[in-house]
């Protein structure tokens, strides 16, 4: 839905470019309901989707408030390789309601659970995008074991709040907190129930469809937005995502050895209307800082920028990410390979 695009940006510092009319509209009618419901304990359950077989398997985490449906153009290349398996955090899409606030921590410890109960074994490639990054960051250092490659697409960097908020107006962390507050009173708005057609309905859910998706996609997205549970779940990875989210991720590993390790972004952002043009400079030249030293965490790193690409690479250029997955397959299956006695 908008909505997603929204959260993803906010990520990026930056507004995400239209989508154009030749893009391939998803009609996949296995993002209008659960594909799998997992019970990952207590009764709780996540939403999740797995595609093809074989080892490692393939693991993608979505943006902020996204879902699924975020690996659509994706997920069935991949799956003619590995086992690929895309899922809804907890709150989010099709899951339960999260008992729990959305950190990367709570979140590696649900994924964690997730693949245990659902019978996705080890080893595992992570593809993560925007502030999934965080998360898969945490689940890596958490399962080191276990994860033999990762694939960041325009992940979210622990510095990228201070050094995004030290450029320009003194006002940046301020206009945030107010962004929170807004997110928070959207819970009390979906206790009460989001009509469609008003402005308390725009502005928490969004009144556009997205272009991308089916009419009956759109449909589907709409009606768990406008839950309690999923407003909650997205007021609390907000809130928590510049603050409680990066300390976590600041805590983990600097190093993952030889681990092959992606990093894709597209660079640069266009200049927002309440920035000039040297600020916007400025905030490019430090995304792209912070990815090269995301990549310098492997020896295998690449950090790379996708051209004529928004903030969603895998709607964009979805072969790009494809691509980085199947080197990475084949990176990991070499190491295998070398480990055989002859």
């Amino acid at each position: 839905m908008g909505k997603s695009y929204l959260l993803g940006a906010i990520l990026a510092l930056s507004s995400v470019q239209p989508v154009a009319a030749a893009d391939p509209v998803i009609v996949n009618d296995v993002y209008t309901r659960p594909a799998q419901l997992v019970d990952v304990g207590h009764g709780r359950r996540m939403n999740l989707y797995c595609t093809g077989e074989g080892s490692p398997s393939v693991i993608m985490d979505a943006g902020l408030g996204d879902s699924t449906i975020s690996w659509a153009l994706v997920q069935p290349s991949i799956s003619r390789h590995a086992r690929t398996c895309s899922f809804d955090r907890a709150g989010l899409g099709f899951s339960d309601a999260a008992t729990r606030s959305g950190t990367p921590e709570h979140a590696a410890d649900d994924l964690h659970r997730l693949l245990q109960a659902a019978g996705v074994r080890p080893p595992y490639i992570l593809v993560a995008h925007s502030s999934g990054g965080l998360n898969a960051r945490v689940f890596a250092d958490r399962h080191r074991d276990e994860v033999v490659g990762m694939v960041m697409v325009e992940a979210s960097h622990e510095d990228q709040f201070t050094e995004g908020w030290a450029i320009g107006a003194p006002d940046q962390k301020e206009k945030y907190e107010k962004f929170l507050a807004e997110a928070h009173g959207c819970i009390a708005l979906a206790e009460k129930g989001l009509q469609p057609g008003t402005p308390d309905f725009k502005r928490c859910v969004g009144d556009d469809s997205n272009p991308r998706y089916s009419d009956a996609i759109n449909a589907a997205q709409r009606t768990y937005a406008v839950t309690p549970r999923w407003q909650k779940a997205v007021a609390s990875e907000r809130e928590n995502v510049a603050s409680v989210s990066v300390e976590q991720v600041r805590a983990t590993r600097t190093s993952y050895g030889d681990m092959p390790l992606f990093v894709l972004i597209h660079s640069p952002y266009p200049k927002r209307d309440d920035e000039t043009q040297v600020e916007r400079d400025l905030r490019t030249l430090s995304w792209e800082r912070l990815h090269t030293r995301m990549a310098s965490m492997s020896t295998r790193g690449v950090n790379a920028i996708v051209p004529d690409s928004g903030h969603y690479i895998q709607y964009d250029h979805p072969q790009t990410v494809v691509d980085a997955v199947l080197q990475t397959i084949a990176i990991q299956g070499q190491a295998e390979a070398s480990k055989t006695p002859r």
